[in-house]
Protein backbone atom coordinates (compact mmCIF):
# COMPACT_ATOMS: atom_id res chain seq x y z
CA UNK A 1 0.00 0.00 0.00
CA UNK A 2 1.01 3.26 -0.94
CA UNK A 3 1.89 6.38 2.09
CA UNK A 4 -0.47 8.04 -0.03
CA UNK A 5 -3.39 6.16 -0.04
CA UNK A 6 -6.04 6.23 2.33
CA UNK A 7 -6.88 3.16 4.37
CA UNK A 8 -10.08 1.74 4.94
CA UNK A 9 -12.67 3.80 7.07
CA UNK A 10 -12.90 4.07 10.72
CA UNK A 11 -15.33 2.50 13.29
CA UNK A 12 -18.24 4.80 14.68
CA UNK A 13 -16.14 3.57 17.99
CA UNK A 14 -13.21 5.99 17.16
CA UNK A 15 -14.22 8.94 15.25
CA UNK A 16 -17.20 10.07 17.05
CA UNK A 17 -15.55 9.78 20.61
CA UNK A 18 -12.55 12.12 19.10
CA UNK A 19 -14.60 14.23 17.44
CA UNK A 20 -16.96 14.85 20.41
CA UNK A 21 -13.92 15.28 22.63
CA UNK A 22 -12.59 18.69 20.05
CA UNK A 23 -15.84 19.22 20.49
CA UNK A 24 -15.66 19.87 23.82
CA UNK A 25 -13.01 22.04 23.74
CA UNK A 26 -14.99 23.90 21.28
CA UNK A 27 -18.05 24.27 23.70
CA UNK A 28 -15.73 25.25 26.66
CA UNK A 29 -14.32 28.23 24.76
CA UNK A 30 -17.63 29.47 23.43
CA UNK A 31 -19.23 28.43 26.91
CA UNK A 32 -16.65 30.42 28.95
CA UNK A 33 -17.67 33.57 26.87
CA UNK A 34 -21.23 32.80 27.53
CA UNK A 35 -20.59 32.74 31.10
CA UNK A 36 -20.83 28.63 31.44
CA UNK A 37 -17.79 26.29 30.69
CA UNK A 38 -19.95 23.11 32.14
CA UNK A 39 -22.99 23.49 29.78
CA UNK A 40 -20.40 24.72 26.56
CA UNK A 41 -18.34 21.51 27.05
CA UNK A 42 -21.31 19.14 27.90
CA UNK A 43 -23.58 20.67 24.50
CA UNK A 44 -20.05 21.12 22.53
CA UNK A 45 -19.49 17.12 23.04
CA UNK A 46 -23.35 16.27 22.67
CA UNK A 47 -23.36 18.25 19.58
CA UNK A 48 -20.58 17.55 17.70
CA UNK A 49 -20.89 13.80 18.57
CA UNK A 50 -24.26 13.87 17.15
CA UNK A 51 -23.09 15.97 13.73
CA UNK A 52 -20.56 13.40 13.03
CA UNK A 53 -22.52 10.17 13.49
CA UNK A 54 -25.11 12.36 11.17
CA UNK A 55 -23.04 13.83 8.27
CA UNK A 56 -21.15 10.01 8.22
CA UNK A 57 -23.78 7.30 8.97
CA UNK A 58 -26.72 8.97 7.59
CA UNK A 59 -25.74 11.76 4.73
CA UNK A 60 -22.61 9.75 3.89
CA UNK A 61 -21.98 12.84 1.51
CA UNK A 62 -18.71 14.99 2.51
CA UNK A 63 -19.17 17.83 0.53
CA UNK A 64 -23.28 18.87 1.65
CA UNK A 65 -22.35 17.68 5.28
CA UNK A 66 -19.53 20.59 5.09
CA UNK A 67 -21.56 23.06 4.04
CA UNK A 68 -24.37 22.18 6.31
CA UNK A 69 -21.84 21.94 9.29
CA UNK A 70 -20.92 25.33 8.09
CA UNK A 71 -24.33 27.11 7.00
CA UNK A 72 -26.03 26.00 10.86
CA UNK A 73 -22.05 27.21 12.85
CA UNK A 74 -22.47 30.53 11.04
CA UNK A 75 -26.60 30.73 12.04
CA UNK A 76 -25.26 29.89 15.69
CA UNK A 77 -22.93 32.51 16.33
CA UNK A 78 -24.66 35.27 14.26
CA UNK A 79 -27.68 34.41 16.94
CA UNK A 80 -25.05 34.34 19.84
CA UNK A 81 -22.65 37.43 19.05
CA UNK A 82 -23.32 38.69 15.68
CA UNK A 83 -21.31 39.17 12.66
CA UNK A 84 -17.73 38.45 14.58
CA UNK A 85 -19.26 35.23 16.00
CA UNK A 86 -20.92 34.17 12.81
CA UNK A 87 -17.64 34.29 11.35
CA UNK A 88 -15.93 32.08 14.03
CA UNK A 89 -18.89 29.40 13.95
CA UNK A 90 -18.34 29.32 10.06
CA UNK A 91 -15.22 28.31 11.11
CA UNK A 92 -16.02 26.07 13.95
CA UNK A 93 -18.11 24.17 11.28
CA UNK A 94 -15.75 24.07 8.26
CA UNK A 95 -13.09 22.61 10.67
CA UNK A 96 -15.37 19.86 12.25
CA UNK A 97 -16.95 19.15 8.90
CA UNK A 98 -13.69 18.35 7.39
CA UNK A 99 -12.21 17.04 10.62
CA UNK A 100 -14.68 14.27 11.03
CA UNK A 101 -14.57 12.92 7.31
CA UNK A 102 -11.00 13.00 8.24
CA UNK A 103 -11.38 10.75 11.06
CA UNK A 104 -13.85 8.74 9.32
CA UNK A 105 -12.14 7.94 6.07
CA UNK A 106 -8.47 7.38 7.50
CA UNK A 107 -6.89 10.38 5.97
CA UNK A 108 -4.98 10.49 9.01
CA UNK A 109 -3.07 7.88 8.26
CA UNK A 110 -2.64 9.06 4.19
CA UNK A 111 0.59 11.08 5.03
CA UNK A 112 2.24 8.66 7.58
CA UNK A 113 4.01 5.32 6.64
CA UNK A 114 2.30 2.83 6.45
CA UNK A 115 4.07 0.70 9.07
CA UNK A 116 3.37 2.89 11.93
CA UNK A 117 1.54 1.30 15.15
CA UNK A 118 -1.50 3.60 15.81
CA UNK A 119 0.29 4.44 19.03
CA UNK A 120 3.12 5.88 16.93
CA UNK A 121 0.02 7.75 14.56
CA UNK A 122 -1.36 9.00 17.77
CA UNK A 123 2.17 10.95 19.01
CA UNK A 124 2.55 11.91 15.25
CA UNK A 125 -0.30 14.10 14.80
CA UNK A 126 -0.17 14.84 18.50
CA UNK A 127 3.14 16.43 18.37
CA UNK A 128 1.93 18.59 15.22
CA UNK A 129 -1.33 19.40 17.46
CA UNK A 130 1.42 20.61 20.31
CA UNK A 131 3.26 22.54 17.68
CA UNK A 132 0.30 24.56 16.23
CA UNK A 133 -0.65 25.20 19.72
CA UNK A 134 2.53 26.44 20.27
CA UNK A 135 2.24 28.85 17.47
CA UNK A 136 -1.33 30.13 18.05
CA UNK A 137 -0.07 30.85 21.65
CA UNK A 138 2.46 33.23 20.11
CA UNK A 139 1.56 34.97 17.59
CA UNK A 140 -2.57 35.75 19.50
CA UNK A 141 -0.89 38.96 21.29
CA UNK A 142 -0.05 39.93 17.77
CA UNK A 143 -2.97 39.43 15.85
CA UNK A 144 -5.04 40.92 18.83
CA UNK A 145 -2.88 44.40 18.70
CA UNK A 146 -3.17 44.73 14.99
CA UNK A 147 -6.89 44.75 14.43
CA UNK A 148 -7.53 47.36 18.14
CA UNK A 149 -4.90 49.90 16.39
CA UNK A 150 -7.77 50.83 14.07
CA UNK A 151 -10.08 51.28 16.93
CA UNK A 152 -12.28 54.21 16.64
CA UNK A 153 -12.35 55.15 19.99
CA UNK A 154 -9.45 55.86 22.95
CA UNK A 155 -10.36 52.45 23.84
CA UNK A 156 -7.98 49.21 24.72
CA UNK A 157 -10.81 46.85 23.68
CA UNK A 158 -12.68 45.94 20.88
CA UNK A 159 -16.18 47.92 20.50
CA UNK A 160 -19.59 47.05 20.01
CA UNK A 161 -19.25 48.65 16.53
CA UNK A 162 -15.60 46.64 15.60
CA UNK A 163 -17.67 43.52 16.50
CA UNK A 164 -20.09 44.07 14.11
CA UNK A 165 -17.80 45.26 11.37
CA UNK A 166 -19.48 48.35 11.26
CA UNK A 167 -17.23 50.79 9.36
CA UNK A 168 -17.95 53.57 11.75
CA UNK A 169 -15.88 51.45 14.60
CA UNK A 170 -12.94 52.19 12.75
CA UNK A 171 -10.33 54.88 12.32
CA UNK A 172 -6.80 55.40 10.99
CA UNK A 173 -6.19 58.07 13.52
CA UNK A 174 -4.12 56.50 15.88
CA UNK A 175 -1.45 56.36 12.84
CA UNK A 176 -2.48 60.05 12.33
CA UNK A 177 -1.24 60.51 15.97
CA UNK A 178 1.70 58.63 15.54
CA UNK A 179 2.56 60.54 12.48
CA UNK A 180 1.81 64.03 13.83
CA UNK A 181 2.52 64.30 16.90
CA UNK A 182 5.65 65.40 18.21
CA UNK A 183 6.65 63.56 21.04
CA UNK A 184 6.26 60.00 19.32
CA UNK A 185 7.98 61.70 16.35
CA UNK A 186 10.69 62.80 18.42
CA UNK A 187 11.10 59.13 19.90
CA UNK A 188 10.84 57.73 16.41
CA UNK A 189 14.14 60.13 15.26
CA UNK A 190 16.06 59.09 18.31
CA UNK A 191 15.91 55.44 17.40
CA UNK A 192 16.47 56.08 14.14
CA UNK A 193 19.72 57.91 15.52
CA UNK A 194 20.57 55.50 17.84
CA UNK A 195 19.82 51.54 16.07
CA UNK A 196 21.88 52.25 13.41
CA UNK A 197 24.96 53.67 14.62
CA UNK A 198 24.67 50.60 17.33
CA UNK A 199 24.33 48.05 14.59
CA UNK A 200 27.24 49.24 13.16
CA UNK A 201 29.35 48.92 15.73
CA UNK A 202 27.52 45.33 16.90
CA UNK A 203 28.72 44.37 13.51
CA UNK A 204 32.05 45.85 13.35
CA UNK A 205 33.11 43.99 16.67
CA UNK A 206 31.30 41.31 16.43
CA UNK A 207 32.39 40.39 12.77
CA UNK A 208 36.10 40.29 14.36
CA UNK A 209 35.07 38.67 17.22
CA UNK A 210 33.80 35.65 15.54
CA UNK A 211 36.37 35.59 12.93
CA UNK A 212 39.23 35.85 15.73
CA UNK A 213 37.07 32.96 17.93
CA UNK A 214 36.90 30.81 14.85
CA UNK A 215 40.51 30.18 14.78
CA UNK A 216 41.67 26.61 16.32
CA UNK A 217 44.89 28.06 17.99
CA UNK A 218 43.14 31.03 19.95
CA UNK A 219 43.71 30.08 23.61
CA UNK A 220 40.74 30.07 26.25
CA UNK A 221 38.17 30.39 23.39
CA UNK A 222 35.42 28.93 24.98
CA UNK A 223 36.11 31.36 28.07
CA UNK A 224 36.28 33.99 25.56
CA UNK A 225 33.26 33.20 23.53
CA UNK A 226 31.13 33.10 27.09
CA UNK A 227 31.99 36.03 28.17
CA UNK A 228 30.97 37.79 24.76
CA UNK A 229 27.49 36.60 24.75
CA UNK A 230 26.90 36.92 28.22
CA UNK A 231 24.83 40.19 27.79
CA UNK A 232 22.29 36.96 25.84
CA UNK A 233 22.54 34.98 28.99
CA UNK A 234 22.23 37.39 31.85
CA UNK A 235 19.58 39.38 32.93
CA UNK A 236 18.84 42.23 31.18
CA UNK A 237 18.08 44.78 34.46
CA UNK A 238 21.15 43.17 35.87
CA UNK A 239 23.06 44.37 32.94
CA UNK A 240 20.99 48.11 32.73
CA UNK A 241 21.91 48.26 36.32
CA UNK A 242 25.38 47.85 35.75
CA UNK A 243 26.21 49.52 32.80
CA UNK A 244 24.03 52.55 34.69
CA UNK A 245 26.53 52.71 37.52
CA UNK A 246 29.57 51.78 35.37
CA UNK A 247 28.47 54.75 32.45
CA UNK A 248 27.98 57.21 35.44
CA UNK A 249 31.42 56.87 36.75
CA UNK A 250 32.71 57.56 33.35
CA UNK A 251 30.75 60.45 32.19
CA UNK A 252 28.93 58.17 29.56
CA UNK A 253 25.73 57.85 31.82
CA UNK A 254 22.44 60.03 29.93
CA UNK A 255 24.31 60.70 26.99
CA UNK A 256 23.75 59.61 23.19
CA UNK A 257 27.22 57.83 22.96
CA UNK A 258 26.47 55.83 26.17
CA UNK A 259 23.08 54.52 24.82
CA UNK A 260 24.61 53.83 21.58
CA UNK A 261 27.57 51.73 23.19
CA UNK A 262 25.41 50.25 26.08
CA UNK A 263 22.68 48.99 22.47
CA UNK A 264 26.24 47.86 20.78
CA UNK A 265 26.90 45.38 23.56
CA UNK A 266 23.51 43.80 23.60
CA UNK A 267 23.65 43.80 19.78
CA UNK A 268 27.28 41.62 19.33
CA UNK A 269 26.48 38.10 20.71
CA UNK A 270 23.71 38.10 17.86
CA UNK A 271 26.28 39.01 15.39
CA UNK A 272 28.66 36.67 16.81
CA UNK A 273 26.25 33.44 17.06
CA UNK A 274 25.32 33.98 13.12
CA UNK A 275 28.44 34.75 11.67
CA UNK A 276 30.27 32.09 14.04
CA UNK A 277 27.30 29.39 11.95
CA UNK A 278 28.55 31.38 8.98
CA UNK A 279 32.04 30.09 9.56
CA UNK A 280 31.15 26.64 10.27
CA UNK A 281 31.53 25.78 6.60
CA UNK A 282 34.36 28.12 5.87
CA UNK A 283 36.98 26.46 3.10
CA UNK A 284 39.96 27.70 5.10
CA UNK A 285 41.79 27.01 2.31
CA UNK A 286 40.59 29.68 0.48
CA UNK A 287 42.48 31.96 2.59
CA UNK A 288 45.49 30.15 2.40
CA UNK A 289 45.34 29.94 -1.68
CA UNK A 290 45.01 34.11 -1.10
CA UNK A 291 48.15 34.33 1.11
CA UNK A 292 50.34 31.95 -1.47
CA UNK A 293 49.68 34.69 -4.24
CA UNK A 294 50.51 37.70 -2.21
CA UNK A 295 47.44 38.82 -0.99
CA UNK A 296 47.56 40.89 2.86
CA UNK A 297 45.38 39.74 5.81
CA UNK A 298 42.81 42.79 5.08
CA UNK A 299 42.55 41.92 1.04
CA UNK A 300 41.92 38.40 1.96
CA UNK A 301 39.44 39.46 4.40
CA UNK A 302 37.31 41.62 2.09
CA UNK A 303 37.91 39.42 -0.86
CA UNK A 304 37.39 35.90 0.25
CA UNK A 305 35.99 36.11 3.58
CA UNK A 306 33.39 38.53 3.23
CA UNK A 307 31.69 37.68 0.41
CA UNK A 308 31.01 34.12 1.65
CA UNK A 309 30.35 35.38 5.16
CA UNK A 310 28.30 38.56 4.26
CA UNK A 311 24.64 36.63 4.49
CA UNK A 312 26.02 35.75 8.52
CA UNK A 313 26.96 39.34 8.94
CA UNK A 314 24.00 41.31 7.69
CA UNK A 315 21.26 38.39 9.58
CA UNK A 316 23.54 39.29 12.87
CA UNK A 317 23.35 43.08 11.75
CA UNK A 318 19.12 42.94 11.04
CA UNK A 319 19.18 40.92 14.50
CA UNK A 320 21.21 43.76 16.19
CA UNK A 321 18.97 46.07 14.63
CA UNK A 322 15.87 45.24 16.08
CA UNK A 323 17.25 44.11 19.26
CA UNK A 324 18.34 48.11 19.64
CA UNK A 325 15.07 48.93 17.90
CA UNK A 326 12.97 47.39 20.31
CA UNK A 327 14.96 47.39 23.43
CA UNK A 328 13.14 49.77 26.41
CA UNK A 329 14.93 48.13 29.62
CA UNK A 330 18.64 49.81 28.95
CA UNK A 331 17.57 53.02 27.94
CA UNK A 332 15.55 53.80 31.41
CA UNK A 333 18.74 53.28 32.67
CA UNK A 334 21.25 54.68 31.34
CA UNK A 335 19.84 57.36 28.54
CA UNK A 336 17.92 60.60 29.72
CA UNK A 337 14.90 62.91 28.06
CA UNK A 338 16.56 63.71 25.46
CA UNK A 339 17.35 60.25 24.20
CA UNK A 340 13.80 58.83 24.60
CA UNK A 341 13.23 55.95 22.08
CA UNK A 342 9.93 54.62 20.81
CA UNK A 343 9.92 51.32 23.07
CA UNK A 344 9.91 54.48 25.57
CA UNK A 345 7.68 56.64 24.68
CA UNK A 346 5.17 53.34 24.18
CA UNK A 347 5.96 52.57 28.19
CA UNK A 348 5.63 55.94 28.89
CA UNK A 349 1.94 56.00 26.80
CA UNK A 350 1.00 52.76 29.11
CA UNK A 351 1.66 54.06 32.55
CA UNK A 352 1.26 57.46 31.87
CA UNK A 353 -0.74 58.66 29.01
CA UNK A 354 -2.98 55.68 28.69
CA UNK A 355 -2.36 56.06 24.53
CA UNK A 356 -4.03 54.40 22.19
CA UNK A 357 -1.42 55.11 19.73
CA UNK A 358 0.47 52.61 21.09
CA UNK A 359 -1.20 49.99 19.13
CA UNK A 360 -0.45 51.46 16.24
CA UNK A 361 2.71 51.75 16.85
CA UNK A 362 3.05 48.21 18.41
CA UNK A 363 1.79 46.95 14.58
CA UNK A 364 4.30 49.44 12.44
CA UNK A 365 7.20 47.29 14.74
CA UNK A 366 5.44 43.89 13.62
CA UNK A 367 5.33 44.71 10.22
CA UNK A 368 9.02 45.97 10.46
CA UNK A 369 10.09 42.98 12.29
CA UNK A 370 8.13 41.00 10.37
CA UNK A 371 9.93 42.42 7.07
CA UNK A 372 13.20 41.86 8.59
CA UNK A 373 12.87 38.76 10.00
CA UNK A 374 12.06 37.64 5.81
CA UNK A 375 15.03 39.01 4.93
CA UNK A 376 16.91 36.78 7.41
CA UNK A 377 15.59 33.89 6.52
CA UNK A 378 15.85 34.43 2.47
CA UNK A 379 20.02 35.31 3.61
CA UNK A 380 20.45 32.15 5.65
CA UNK A 381 19.06 30.07 2.20
CA UNK A 382 21.92 31.99 0.08
CA UNK A 383 24.53 31.20 2.79
CA UNK A 384 23.68 27.58 2.58
CA UNK A 385 23.66 27.87 -1.26
CA UNK A 386 26.96 29.75 -1.23
CA UNK A 387 28.43 26.94 1.15
CA UNK A 388 26.92 24.42 -0.55
CA UNK A 389 24.74 23.08 1.74
CA UNK A 390 21.41 23.30 -0.32
CA UNK A 391 20.85 22.56 -3.49
CA UNK A 392 20.36 25.44 -5.86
Amino acid sequence: MSALTPVSRTPVSFYVPVVALAGAFAGLLVGTAQGSSLLGVIGGAILMAAAAYLTTQVVQAERPSRWALIVMGALAGLVIGGIAAALIGAFFGWFFGWFTFWLYEGRYRAYVAPYLTPGQVLWHHTFRMICGAILIFLITPILVVMPLSFNAEDFFTFTPEMLRFDPAGYSLKHYEDFFTNSDWQGALANSVKIAPMATLLSVSFGTLAAIGLSQPHVPFRRAIMAILISPMIVPLIISAAGMYFFYSRIGLQGTYIGVVLAHAALGIPFVIITVTATLVGFDNSLTRAAANMGAGPVTTFFRVQMPLILPGVISGGLFAFITSFDEVVVVLFVGSAGQKTLPWQMFTGLREQISPTILAVATILVILSIALLTVVELLRRRSERLRGMSPA
